[in-house]
């Protein structure tokens, strides 16, 4: 089972020979040649933000939510420091 490990430790990953399935095909004439459909790109980001971002904002939008509804419930006196 484990006959081959320190061999294949040895060899890196990355020296593979390349997949054919991931090429782009040639080319095949230029009379041929139909126009490439425009695809929306789904890079998904949202109004120009990563993912990260959008959590950060997130986060930031919660945390001022939950001090401004405990600010409103000291002021309408449904909670009080003692």
């Amino acid at each position: 089972m484990f006959d081959n490990l320190r061999d294949s430790a040895d060899s890196s990953f990355y020296e593979e020979e390349p997949n054919d399935l991931y090429k782009e095909p040639a080319p095949t004439s230029s009379k041929s040649k139909a126009a490439p459909k425009k695809r929306r790109q789904s890079n998904a980001r949202f109004l120009g933000m990563t993912a990260q971002q959008r959590f950060i904002v997130s986060l930031m939008l919660m945390f001022t939510v939950c001090i401004m509804g405990t600010l409103a419930m000291f002021l309408l006196g449904k909670m009080s420091l003692f």
